[in-house]
């Protein structure tokens, strides 16, 4: 199979005026399973690209593994079908993991899939210290729109999401892109981990709505700010107010809404809110 991350397909454009073939450029999206000494743990449809970020995100932020020390050796296989991301992992980590076992199938744009309880769904989330990090009130403002230079599959296709991280003063540092928005945040978070990055010193920043597992992987990844460019859910408020969390969303340009700890988000030296 082809790693590209899009393809170029034949078309017919139907339009008020009549009709035109048109060549589109159109995201790939493959199987990609997680497999963990040797037991697959997860398979997810996503992006065939940067799929060692994506798998180390994913094993964190799902809480496969809690550190990459835990990891002590990983291998990227591609299949005719579709790629294997394998683990392999330390000690009694690998016993532990086959005793959680989630055997998920996950479509893309999957966030809970496989879980098998309502605890395990909303699981409980450790609380965010309040630390140092402020952002100011224009790069908050100005985030998605600063993700957008970071976004080649998607100006390529339209039809892919992306992940940034935002660090004050500095802009958005790494970005990710992927057809899942879960997946995009998941590369992010893997990208940060094997580049040694710490996820609290700067902010999340994603191109779609805020659900409760893009909270849940923000937290589990210890970011203390996600800024979004659409609507959170009720329950995702609730959940990063309980959390600790900052949560910015509809921002656009000249403004955004705030939902909890406003205090990150600062105007000069006082807080927004």
């Amino acid at each position: 199979m082809t790693n590209r991350a899009h393809k170029s397909l034949g078309g017919l454009s139907v339009q008020s005026g009549g009709q035109r073939a048109v060549t589109r450029a159109l995201p790939q999206e493959v199987p990609v399973a997680l497999v963990f000494d040797g037991t697959t743990q997860a398979v997810m449809m996503a992006s065939p690209s940067d799929i060692a970020d994506f798998a180390h995100g994913f094993a964190l932020s799902e809480g496969l593994i809690d550190s990459l020390e835990q990891v002590e050796d990983f291998e990227e296989i591609t299949h005719d079908r579709g790629i294997e991301a394998r683990f392999w992992l330390r000690g009694e980590s690998g016993a532990a993991l086959k005793d959680r076992r989630r055997a998920m199938l996950g479509p893309v744009g999957c966030g809970l899939c496989g879980i098998d309880s309502l605890d395990a769904a909303l699981r409980a989330l450790p609380r965010l210290p309040d630390d140092a990090m402020r952002l100011t009130r224009a790069e908050a403002a100005g985030a998605t729109d600063a993700l957008r230079d970071h976004q080649p599959l998607h100006d390529r296709t339209r039809a892919a999401h992306a992940a940034g991280f935002l660090v004050p003063g500095q802009g958005i540092t790494v970005a990710r892109e992927d057809v899942g928005r879960h997946n995009a945040l998941d590369k992010l978070i893997g990208a940060l981990a094997r580049e040694g990055i710490d996820p609290g010193t700067g902010a999340f920043v994603i191109t779609s709505r805020v659900s409760v597992d893009m909270v849940q992987k923000t937290v589990i990844a210890g970011a203390p700010v996600l800024i979004a460019v659409s609507a959170p859910t009720a329950l995702a408020v609730d959940m990063a107010e309980n959390a600790g969390l900052t949560l910015a969303a509809f921002a656009r340009g000249d403004g955004f809404d705030l939902y909890a700890h406003s205090h990150r988000i600062t105007d000069g030296d006082t807080d927004v809110a």
